[in-house]
C-alpha cells in the first residue's frame, strides 16, 4: 500500500468551530436574559439565573476552547490506495478503515462560516454510513474527492 496523504484539519476550522459554539452560547444566553427578565417582572426566583450562568460559564470554556482544541489535535487521516483511515475522539478515540471499493460516492460541502474561510467538507458515503472529513482547505478538499473518485473508481457526474 503506498500512502498517498497523511493529513490533519487546517487551522481555520478551530476557528469556525469556536465561532459555531460561541453562537450557540449567545442562543443560550438569550433564553437565560429571556428568564431573567420574567424573573423580575413576575418576582420568580433567580436560582436558576445563577445556575444557567453557571452552566452557561462551564460551557464557554469547556466547549468553546478545550474540546475543539483537543479534537482538532487528534483528528487524522490517511489516504492509501486500497483504503481510507480516519481517526478522531476526545475521550473515546475512533479509527475507522473505508475500504475504497465499499465507497459509492464522494460528496463536497461547506456552510456560510465554512465558505467564509474557504473550507469545506468531504463526505465520503458508504452503504452503511457517512464518513466525513471537515475543516479541508476548499482546493485540498477538491482534491482529496478527485483522489477518492479516482480510487473508488466512482464517475464525476459534475464532468
Amino acid at each position: 500500500m503506498d500512502r498517498e496523504l497523511t493529513r490533519r484539519l487546517h487551522r481555520d476550522y478551530l476557528k469556525v468551530y469556536r465561532i459555531t459554539e460561541l453562537m450557540m452560547n449567545g442562543i443560550f444566553l438569550l433564553l437565560i436574559a429571556a428568564y431573567a427578565i420574567m424573573a423580575a417582572w413576575r418576582d420568580w426566583t433567580w436560582i436558576p439565573v445563577w445556575i444557567c450562568l453557571g452552566l452557561l460559564l462551564l460551557s464557554l470554556v469547556l466547549f468553546t476552547w478545550l474540546v475543539p482544541a483537543v479534537k482538532y489535535r487528534r483528528f487524522r487521516y490517511e489516504l492509501f490506495d486500497e483504503e481510507l483511515e480516519m481517526e478522531s475522539g476526545v475521550i473515546f478515540i475512533t479509527n475507522v478503515l473505508v475500504p475504497m471499493v465499499r465507497v459509492q460516492h464522494v460528496e463536497l460541502g461547506s456552510g456560510p462560516l465554512m465558505r467564509k474561510f474557504s473550507l469545506a467538507t468531504v463526505s465520503v458515503v458508504t452503504a452503511a454510513t457517512t464518513h466525513k472529513i471537515a475543516g479541508l482547505k476548499r482546493d485540498e478538499a477538491e482534491a482529496l474527492k478527485r483522489r477518492i473518485g479516482q480510487l473508488a473508481k466512482v464517475e464525476d457526474d459534475a464532468e
